[in-house]
């Protein structure tokens, strides 16, 4: 189906989200990583004539390195969300580790199917777990960034952001449906705005208090307006419905981008008081800071 494309020029007459305002969504994964199922297809075909014993140890070669390339997306997925944040935990299941023991567990199998024995097997499933780990590394095992923060404060940081993420991707899920791109770039742009509040509420749970009505009750209205627009508008091409729903946009955007900007300050309020006390604890031992 064809985009409506929309700009500075266009008919409706607003601007367009400039490319670095917009989040760059690069996909983690990567050629290398497919390359992993084609094989457990190969070795499926090439088990097809090995005789009742050999095809059982095909498939079931094919389905533990399936499930290793499977467990390598997902490891690469949740590596690649770590590592965009400032502040995160690290994964909780080691996908990457158990995809490199799955692949290993595979290769072994598939070995063993056309030379039956102990060593030969071992030696081929241990080369692959190297060659894995080597090509695609391990799991973050540590968490980063959380450093003097309380279990329970990261554990609710760590909610709050992940429902708000999960409001955010079900957004743009919604617009994919009515194929107009002037109003998802406006949608991106307000997704930037609402991720920089992300961001600081993960570098400093302490604005967590202020800022988790914005990234919990008002994102969740966002999603469900957006939701509700997306199935007027791809039945009735109202234009109304879309003026008021980029006004909705805009409003967004204006109260999430001043939310950040007051935890910016009254992190810096916190910081002149800290440097005062200070002072006046130097000053009272005799130290003079000129």
């Amino acid at each position: 189906m064809a985009q409506r494309f929309g700009g500075k020029y266009s008919a409706d007459g607003r601007q367009s989200v400039s490319p670095r305002a917009a989040r760059a969504e690069v996909n983690p994964v990567g050629g290398r990583a497919n390359a992993l199922f084609i094989p457990p297809i190969l070795l499926v075909f090439m088990s097809l004539n090995d005789g009742a014993l050999g095809l059982v140890l095909g498939l079931m070669a094919a389905t533990v390195l399936s499930g290793a390339a499977l467990l390598l997306r997902e490891g690469l997925k949740a590596e690649a969300a770590y590592r965009a944040r400032k502040v995160a935990e690290r994964p909780a299941l080691p996908r990457k580790i158990l995809a490199a023991a799955l692949t290993g567990s595979g290769v072994a199998l598939a070995a063993y199917k056309n030379d039956p024995g102990v060593v030969a097997p071992v030696l081929y499933g241990i080369a692959a777990l190297g060659l894995h780990v080597a090509a695609f590394g391990i799991d973050p095992l540590t968490s980063k960034g959380m450093e003097g923060v309380d279990s329970y404060q990261k554990g609710r940081v760590a909610r709050v952001v992940d429902e708000a993420e999960q409001h955010l991707a079900s957004m743009t899920a919604a617009l994919l449906r009515i194929s107009d791109r002037a109003v998802q770039d406006r949608l991106a742009q307000f997704q930037t705005t609402a991720r920089t509040l992300i961001r600081t509420v993960e570098e400093d749970p302490r604005d967590l208090t202020g800022a988790r009505k914005y990234l919990s009750v008002y994102l969740l209205g966002a999603r469900d307006a957006t939701i509700k627009f997306a199935d007027i508008y791809a039945n009735t091409r109202d234009s109304q419905a879309r003026d008021d729903y980029l006004a909705l946009l805009d409003d967004l955007d204006k109260n999430f981008a001043a939310r950040t900007q007051k935890s910016l300050l009254e992190d810096k309020t916190d910081l002149n008081i800290e440097i005062e006390v200070l002072r006046e604890r130097l000053s009272r031992e005799g130290v003079r800071l000129d």
